[in-house]
Parts: structure tokens; sequence; C-alpha cells
């Protein structure tokens, strides 16, 4: 048997060791978000240290910059002159939402019939936990049968991705040797549908504000100061309504402007992909009576290549103590999703400058940035385009189907730094995740048959790199 014969036969008699490691993983709490116990940040990161050295990595270590929370390091370089691969996950996840929405423990891995086959139910199971295993499979199917790898890996597990990567530049700049390679591969991204390999090749970027509006220092009865006293909560809806249209596309005359016009000939790539708008429906837990927004060009486009504005949270009071008054202020936060081309910056300042000119009645507004990500795009088809069609070829090997090039409406924001760090080294963004799979939100789940089709085109990846490049 050749190296990839073995490692693919290892991958697969080990693949029930590979999914029990990573339940006992997704066990641990390690939700990076201010106020929860960070103890448990670090307990994952020491697991992430033994399965990093279980798999035969060396060098394995917990790396932090000044303010970063633990960062999981090791490498295996033995091979000059063959390739350097960068691999990526993270090891923390999101809260768990709200609870009595889930229909198994969070934090208790389990195993149930769900679309597309058997799932792993559990935060973290998908988003990014398993990203780690597909990484440490195919390392471990080398390292324990041919007991070396075709090419030089380093494999970094980061800390604080769900938080926004705050630390991220900072650490790469003080790690940056131990970083360098020539491609990376991020597993952390989407596939286009159940066992649909795809590979990520554009990132939306994201402005996201808390702004609140005032009115006065108490609440007031309705009855007697209706009518005079200007309602905040109100005030904060007429803002809100004011900056999209009727199919919710953003018409900010200044934010227009600068954004970027849609490329015709990225639409005409979307129309080769399978969508279909009941299943989209389906996964996003719509009702069939239910209209989607429209669209212009494809709906795909409106994800990837369009602005789209959220509310992720508004409050005047709590449901529970909505009394017959005008409150003294009202919150929202704002989520503008930006397509690829964009500033970021200057759209942000545009919208702060905009939220100010409409603010009725003379009421304080308070604005506080959320977070900031720039967008991010590759040209598969252009100077890299041999390392892409490597990467498509190994996909299809492991999962059995032609992968798709797609776009990702989410922002994620360790992908500048890392490509910055990198003085432009291509970014492979591939995953497990699919349509199902409801990352950040209750329930979410790995199908479980495309966390093995993943590890083993990992596998391919590797040993079609070392050959061909």
């Amino acid at each position: 048997m050749t190296a990839r014969e073995q490692a693919l036969a290892f991958v697969e008699e080990n693949f029930e060791n590979t999914l029990e490691d990573l339940i006992s993983l997704s066990k641990i709490p390690s939700i990076s978000f201010p106020g929860f116990d960070h103890s448990t940040i670090d307990q994952s990161a020491e697991r992430v240290v033994e399965l990093m050295k279980d798999a035969g990595l060396e060098n394995v270590q917990v790396l932090k910059s000044k303010n970063s929370f633990p960062n999981v390091y090791g490498d295996h370089c033995h091979k000059p002159g063959k390739p350097t691969l960068l691999l990526y996950a993270h090891h923390d996840v999101q809260p768990i939402g709200e609870k009595d929405k889930w229909q198994t423990e969070p934090f208790v891995p389990t195993k149930k019939e769900g679309p597309g086959g058997m799932r792993l139910y559990g935060r973290g199971t998908a988003d990014d936990k398993a990203g780690i295993f597909v990484h440490l499979a195919a390392i471990k199917g080398f390292l324990k049968t041919a007991k070396e790898l075709p090419l030089n890996i380093k494999v970094l597990v980061e800390g604080e991705e769900e938080i926004g990567s705050p630390n991220l530049l900072e650490f790469l700049t003080e790690f940056n040797d131990q970083v360098q390679a020539d491609i990376m591969v991020l597993t952390d991204t989407a596939n286009f549908d159940c066992g649909l390999p795809s590979l990520t090749t554009s990132l939306r970027g994201m402005v996201c504000l808390d702004v609140e509006v005032i009115s006065s220092t108490k609440k007031l009865h309705n009855g007697l100061y209706g009518g005079l006293v200007p309602d905040p909560a109100m005030a904060l809806c007429k803002m809100l309504g004011s900056l999209t249209d009727d199919k919710n596309f953003v018409t900010v005359p200044e934010i227009v402007d600068l954004l970027p016009a849609l490329d015709p000939k990225l639409v005409a790539e979307f129309e080769k992909l399978p969508f279909n708008e009941t299943e989209f429906k389906e996964a996003a837990g719509m009702k069939a009576s239910q209209a989607l927004l429209p669209s212009e060009g494809h709906p795909l486009a409106n994800l990837w290549r369009r602005a789209s504005l959220v509310v992720n949270g508004i409050q005047a009071s709590e449901k529970s103590n909505a009394g017959n008054v005008i409150n003294p202020s009202a919150w929202a936060r704002l989520n503008l999703r930006l397509p690829p081309k964009s500033d970021p910056e200057k759209i942000e300042a545009a919208l702060i400058s905009y939220l100010n000119k409409v603010t009725p009645w003379g009421l304080e507004l308070k604005i506080k940035r959320e977070s900031l990500g720039s967008p991010w795009e590759t040209d598969a088809l252009g100077e890299h385009k041999e390392i892409f069609e490597i990467t498509r070829e190994s996909l299809k090997k492991g999962y059995g189907k032609e992968a798709a090039l797609t776009g990702c409406g989410a922002s994620i924001p360790f992908v500048e730094p890392f490509a910055l760090a990198l003085k432009g080294a291509p970014a492979l963004l591939v995953g497990i995740e699919d349509p199902y799979t409801n990352a950040h939100g209750e329930n979410e789940s790995l199908l479980i048959s495309d966390l093995k089709k993943a590890c083993l085109a990992q596998v391919h990846l590797f040993q079609d790199l070392a050959e061909k490049l």
C-alpha cells in the first residue's frame, strides 16, 4: 500500500475513535464571550494539546499574546523542498442561546438522526471543534502508518474566534516566524449542501453598532405624557425603517455610493449551484408560505455579494415588564454585512452620520461600535489557480462529488490577519458545516458522514499538494 492508501485506511478504521475524541472535546463549554467562566477555555486548550500530541505533532504548546485567550500550536516540518501548510481551526464556542429550545443538552454531544443522516448535536460539534479533527485525523493517518507526512505541517487552533479574534493580529505579529507557511487551510466554513464539498472564495465584511436613543431620565405614564413627550422606541423604529427599502436593500445614498457593483460573471457562476428555495427555507426554519426577500440576478447574490442589514436586538423594556409607559430610552444592535471590495470604516462613518441626521425631535443619540470586519475574497482562477484545482480534486476524492466554488455571507475576522501575516499565501477555506448545522443557534449539529469525508479529503490534499507542487 502507498502512504496515501495507508493513511486513508487508518482514517476509515479509526473514525469512531476520532468521533469519540470530538465528543470529549465538545463536552467542554469553552465559551469565550464576556461573563462566562473562561477557565473552560484553558481546559479546552489543554485537551487540544493532548490531542495534538497523540496525533504525532511536535513542538506542541499553548501560545498567548499579551491579551489573548490560549491558542494551541504544533508542527511537523521534516520535508525540505516541500510546501508548508498552516492548518487553522478554533476551539472556543458560542453561548448556547435559549436552553429550552435545545432538543439535547448543549454540552452533552448526542448522536441523533437528522437532515442528511446521523448527526452529532451539541454546541461546538461543528463550529469549530470538528474542524480540528479534520486536520488531526489526516495527520494521524500518515504518522501512525507511514511515520512521516508528505509535506510540512503547522497547526494553529485559536481560542477567541467567536468573539471576533480581537488579539489575533497582535498574536500573529508576536509569533510571526512560527506561523509562516506557503498555503493556509482554514476549516471553519460550510459546504453548500450535505455531501457537497465547497471551497469558499469570498466573505462579507461587517459593521456592527449599538444604537441608543434617549428622551428623558425616567419612565413616564403614557396617558399623562403621551402626545407631548417623544417616545424613543418609536423614534428608533422610524430611524431603522428608513435604512432599507421594501426589498430590504440598503438605500442610504452615502452608503450606496460606497458599495461595489455586482459583477454579472459572478451571478452566472451562482446559476451553476443547486439552489433550492424550498430546501433553503426548510433549513432556515421558515414556513413554506413565507417568502424570501426579493433578489436581483440570483438569490445567492443577496447572501454573498450584497449589503444586508439586520437588527440583532432591540429593546425599550423587557416583555415581561412592559407597563403603560414611555420608556426613557430605546436600544438596538445593527449588523450591516458588506460585500467584497467595500471599505467597512468608510461605510461605518456614513451610517453613523446618517443616523445622527435622521434622529427625530432633538433626542439624544449614543452610538458605540460593537465590531468591525473587513470583507475578503480570493481569485480561485487567477494567480493560485493550480492550488485551487488541486484542492477541488482532493475534495472530490474525499466526498465523491465535484467541489463547488462558493461565497459566504458571514464575516470571518481571522482570515484578513492571516492573509497579512502570510504575505499573500493562498487561503483554502473549507469546512464541514451544512445548511442544517445551525451554527451559533440552538441545536447546532454536525453531519457525521461529512466529517469522515472531510478527513479523507484532507489526506488526499496533503498527498496531492506534495506530489504536484
